[in-house]
């Protein structure tokens, strides 16, 4: 038998502390505990609309969805409530007792120390409810679900102080209300006129009625209570847009962008489509919520639709509220649906539309965009081969002519400043933006004045191989096969094949070396460098060799070559070295200089270190 009697709980430990936060120190911008309460309320309310297109019995004789605030000033206490899905006693215990769906956790990891910075945080992590404490000495919770008899209420009481009781009570109406008992120092949320003015701050754009008193004693309508979605562009303000998206998306920040267009004819759908400024805590968590809303003839259905946009646009945040699609639509059928697929292409070039505007017209808006979710845009060339060229467009780099380790050339830009005689792309793939910047590989493109394009992200060089081309240029990789000067523009020099001398040089190296590389060369990369490590033509590169290994495969074998610069005092050192054991320790000295240009870690760093200090005491002058 299940025990519906009073009961006391403690809080779950990271809602305790959550908890002694709010009540002690989120003071600054009170007010948004208004707006998460209402919002929480919306949500309800949206529940039970859907939930009653295949049961309308949970409607009753009261059809008419809305959230009511009450404010009895003289005791000092504000109700918000709403008459929609409402809670059971577990749900009421599960939701506002522990972290299962919170996002509490990530919260607290997220806190600065700045109280107006960690205040904004609340909506954004889900842990709105809460936010109740910041002006409130005890919060009561009255709840029903719309399945259940009235005398399965529930009635949840906390002072924030650690623990909260239950009990089952009788509740005649469906849903629920949140009754806050204000603190001395709230004074200002007892004024009305100030509730309403948050109410059209925050709440404006809910689609539901939000109803209150005025001073004759008559219920009015607060905010507008109509979609903004639904309403014509025309008429709306883009602060509008910007304060529907804040309230959407639990954001404080501007939106970069946004898109706001209707479909008719053969697919009627209108679409509100945002993109962010700052990318949200859970970003790479791939089991967290994606997705944008979905409404079906303005009747709440799912805020996961992913259907609707690839995953690597999962940044965008919006609504897409379609009069095509039956109303008993669900989360399954969305997945066989001959029409999403239609609605999924366009938005999505909806989505690209938007980014290439925002790079053309806002390029400092775009570089953040480019800061936060560029590394996705790199996954849409993985994922997305049909939309693969427009993606390119919107690439920034890193390159030999950008300042430092900024990320601020395309692809365009690239090809309108190489030579006319320029044959290829050229692209290089480091450990860090430092170690790219300052590979040997560069110094014969930076002597020809060729920009090279820097990459050091993780995930580049497997990019990469999705984008063989653009504009009608191959990509090459610096680090492969031979150079030829032509290609850089250079007028052919004559060829001139090693002499006897070098000839005996690169053998000598190779007995040395021996299955350390696959040759020993001489080569056109190298200005100032003595050697460099140079990869086949369709080797694996380092990075994805990393990758394999870390997903637990092993990748094919590759072994690089030795290209020496002959021109090097070190190399022509080595060439009329006479002493087996000093030119070994010079040659494998060569070889480690190479590895660790390249960023890569040596077999044996101890050897090395060795090595090196014997030939520095061998070749300095002698100490007595």
């Amino acid at each position: 038998m299940v025990d519906n009697g009073p009961a006391t709980f403690a809080f779950q430990a990271e809602v305790k502390q959550l908890l002694r936060l709010m009540v002690h120190s989120l003071y600054s911008n009170r007010e948004i505990f208004l707006r998460e309460l209402v919002s929480n309320a919306s949500d309800a309310n949206d529940k039970l609309r859907f939930e009653a297109l295949a049961r309308p019995e949970l409607l009753g004789s009261a059809a008419e969805l809305e959230i009511r605030l009450e404010l009895d000033a003289d005791k000092g206490l504000l109700t918000v409530s709403d008459n929609g899905i409402g809670m059971s006693r577990d749900e009421v215990i599960e939701n506002l007792g522990t972290i299962a769906r919170s996002g509490t956790g990530q919260f607290l990891e997220r806190l600065s120390g700045d109280q107006r910075k960690d205040a904004q945080l609340i909506g954004q992590f889900g842990v709105g409810f809460y936010s109740a404490f910041i002006v409130a000495d005890e919060v009561t919770v009255l709840s029903r679900r719309a399945d259940a008899p009235a005398s399965e209420g529930v009635r949840w009481v906390s002072t924030g102080q650690g623990e909260y009781s239950v009990e089952t009570v009788e509740r005649t109406e469906r849903g629920t209300a949140v009754q806050l008992k204000l603190k001395a120092d709230a004074a200002e949320f007892k004024d009305p006129n100030a509730l309403r003015a948050l109410i059209r701050k925050y709440s404006d754009h809910i689609a539901f009625p939000v109803k209150m008193a005025s001073q004759s004693g008559a219920v009015e309508t607060v905010n507008r209570a109509k979609a903004l979605w639904t309403r014509p562009r025309a008429e709306i303000k883009d602060d509008e847009y910007a304060e529907f998206y804040k309230q959407l998306a639990h954001d404080t920040e501007e939106p970069l962008t946004w898109s706001h267009n209707r479909v008719e004819g053969k697919r009627e759908y209108t679409s509100l489509l945002y993109v962010p400024s700052v990318a949200p805590f859970d970003l790479w968590n791939r089991e967290s919520p994606k997705g944008v809303k979905l409404y079906v003839q303005r009747v709440f259905i799912t805020d996961q639709a992913t259907q609707f946009l690839p995953l690597y646009l999962r940044f965008v945040r919006g609504v897409v509220d379609s009069s095509e699609l039956s109303l008993n639509v669900s989360r399954e059928l969305l997945q066989q649906d001959e029409a999403i697929g239609a609605m999924r292409s366009a938005l999505t070039k909806r989505v690209l539309d938007m980014l290439e505007r925002l790079a053309e017209e806002h390029p400092d808006k775009y570089a953040t965009f480019w800061g936060e979710f560029g590394t996705l845009i790199k996954e849409g060339l993985v994922e997305d081969a049909g939309n693969r060229d427009r993606l390119a467009k919107l690439l920034r780099f890193n390159t030999t002519r950008s300042s430092g380790s900024d990320q601020d050339r395309s692809l365009k830009q690239y090809l309108d400043d190489a030579k006319p005689e320029q044959k290829n792309i050229y692209l290089l793939v480091g450990e860090s933006p430092t170690a790219a910047r300052s590979s040997p590989h560069l110094e014969t493109f930076r002597e020809r004045g060729v920009e090279v394009l820097l990459l050091s992200d993780r995930l580049d060089e497997w990019v990469m191989q999705h984008l063989t081309e653009h504009g009608g240029k191959p990509l090459k990789d610096v680090r492969r096969g031979a150079v030829d000067p032509t290609e850089l523009g250079a007028e052919p020099p004559p060829k001139q094949e090693p002499d006897n001398e070098q000839k005996q040089l690169l053998k000598r190296v190779k007995r040395v070396l021996r299955e350390r590389v696959d040759e020993v060369r001489v080569g056109g990369r190298l200005r100032e460098s003595a050697a460099c490590l140079v990869l086949k033509e369709h080797d694996l590169g380092y990075q994805m060799r990393e990758l394999l290994q870390a997903a637990g495969h092993e990748p094919p074998p590759s072994i690089p070559s030795l290209e020496l610069n002959p021109q090097h005092a070190l190399v022509r050192r080595l060439e009329h070295e006479s002493d087996d054991g000093r030119f070994e320790r010079l040659s494998l000295l060569l070889f480690e200089q190479a590895v660790l240009a390249e960023g890569r870690q040596l077999e044996d760093p101890a050897a090395f270190v060795k090595r090196l200090n014997e030939l520095l005491t061998e070749l300095g002058p002698k100490v007595t």
